[in-house]
């Protein structure tokens, strides 16, 4: 979004030398608050942004200020680039009072409730954006880069006004916008403000299995980091799938993110636990008993990462951690819901993971030189780690702790608890040989601790792993201690904090 105010070139909102900023969440929701003051102008734009419950829907509500002593002729522009693959083009096409965006899946129009268009360009906006004007001969064209200028018009002193920008999306089947734009147009704003608000603040009510005695700044910003925690989840989580995105991506050209929006099987057992903990265990059961049983191999492995939506996404190796983890993290959800028939609705899926996981280890045992490389939980060195050892150590003690909560269901089937009995001798078996090799091979004599791997032998935190969450030793321990001491000394920046209580 940007504004041409009388001739000057185009000032973008989020990025101007300008601008001063100031922004914040709405108390108790996930509605976003941006305060923006141009400087050169004495322009004061607040914007609130905030997805419809109801409807597919982003809006940003509006309120301009002049604080000048001039009058303000203010065009806002709409600079939209959409992205997408080479194979499905996007074009771009005028409509009354919005921009439409389509490809073949799916639809984007922008408009606005109160503002009338001032202008638009279809094709080479690139070339002429930073002047703020627009136009344009052709009403559509084969882009993916056009803009669309809406008509604020004049703002004298001290003078506000108020408008929205609604931005509507579609998947081409079921709503078409072209067909709903003045329906669009007319939407509510106010009232769908107010029922964001109220939808956020009774989800986090309803999450909050924990209250703070705010009695100091320290503990009223735990509290504030709670509750934001607990807005957040839900914007990770595909509701159709289970999945759950490792993080937000805001960045569209990567240059401040990571590019994490995937599920990551290791990543999402952290997010289910934290879910269980915030009284929000049908959205951990949906991870497993959905996303997971719809994305692992029929060898029982679990690749590195998926989308959301359950398809494989782009990956770069294998990584056993991944499959150890699901297994580990069925127990973990079992521990806190004591759900029986969940274990039991995923019984075959992590008995199908044990297997392969077994296998792995006896390759890793007898050092065969076929054995399937594994990547570390960073995805830097390929070989064994400590991290990926202790993981197959917690999955086999989860799935013995799986056996002995069924124990009664598989009372009655003399065959399979035969079978169970002697899958537990195996997988204690496991256990053992796993925590030899990890003293005999990942613990540094002269270092006097634990290494991440038998490559390059160096601390770095994962190694904790051992000790939380896969406890396969004791943190007191003397291998243990000394592991945790170095690290203190090697990996700690000591801060000193400060809080006016």
């Amino acid at each position: 979004m940007g504004v041409k105010i009388n001739d000057s070139n185009i000032i973008y909102l989020h990025d101007d030398s300008n601008n001063m900023y100031n922004q914040e969440y709405i108390e108790d929701t996930n509605v976003l608050k941006t305060e923006i003051k141009n400087t050169y102008f004495n322009l004061r734009m607040d914007q609130t942004d905030f997805v419809s419950i109801d409807q597919n829907l982003i809006i940003r509500k509006y309120t301009f200020t002049n604080e000048h002593e001039i009058p303000l002729d203010i065009k806002l522009i709409a600079h939209s680039k959409l992205v997408t693959d080479n194979n499905s083009f996007v074009s771009a096409k005028f409509v009354e009072d919005g921009l439409l965006q389509y490809s073949h899946d799916y639809s984007m129009l922008i408009t606005s409730d109160l503002l009338k268009v001032n202008s638009y360009k279809i094709h080479n906006t690139d070339e002429v954006i930073n002047s703020g004007i627009l136009q344009d001969k052709d009403y559509i064209g084969m882009t993916n880069n056009s803009a669309i200028s809406f008509d604020i018009g004049v703002l004298n002193p001290k003078e506000k006004k108020d408008f929205s920008i609604i931005i509507a999306v579609s998947d081409n089947k079921s709503y078409d916008l072209e067909e709903n734009l003045n329906k669009i147009r007319k939407t509510d704003v106010k009232k769908e403000l107010q029922s964001a608000k109220s939808y956020w603040k009774k989800y986090l009510k309803a999450h909050m299995a924990h209250t703070f005695d705010i009695t100091n700044q320290y503990k009223e910003r735990i509290n504030n980091i709670y509750k934001r925690t607990i807005l957040l989840f839900p914007l990770l989580a595909n509701y159709t799938t289970g999945g759950i995105s490792a993080a937000m991506e805001i960045d569209e050209d990567f240059s401040k993110c990571g590019r994490y929006e995937y599920c990551w099987p290791r990543d999402a057992i952290y997010v289910t636990r934290a879910l269980d903990l915030l009284k929000m265990e049908k959205e951990s059961e949906k991870f497993y008993k959905v996303f997971c049983k719809n994305t692992q191999s029929k060898s029982g492995m679990w690749e590195q990462r998926f989308y959301t939506d359950g398809t494989l996404a782009p990956c770069w190796g294998y990584q056993i951690d991944e499959t150890a983890s699901v297994v580990y993290g069925v127990y973990d959800h079992y521990k806190r819901t004591k759900d029986k028939k969940f274990l039991k609705d995923n019984l075959k899926m992590v008995e199908k993971a044990i297997k392969f996981l077994e296998k792995y280890l006896n390759d890793i045992l007898e050092d065969k030189k076929e054995l399937k490389v594994s990547y570390d939980l960073w995805e830097m060195h390929e070989g064994v780690s400590i991290y990926s050892m202790s993981s197959i150590f917690s999955a086999f003690e989860s799935m013995i702790k799986i056996y002995e909560a069924l124990e009664d269901n598989l009372a009655e089937n003399r065959l399979k608890q035969e079978n169970v009995t002697k899958q537990k001798d195996i997988l204690r078996k496991g256990e053992q040989d796993i925590k030899d090799y990890i003293l005999r091979r990942l613990y540094d004599e002269d270092k006097k601790s634990f290494v991440r791997n038998e490559e390059d032998k160096r601390l770095d935190i994962s190694i904790l792993g051992i000790v939380t969450p896969f406890k396969v030793f004791s943190p007191n321990e003397k291998k243990v201690r000394n592991t945790i001491e170095r690290i203190n000394m090697n990996l700690r920046t000591y801060t000193r904090w400060i809080f006016k209580v």
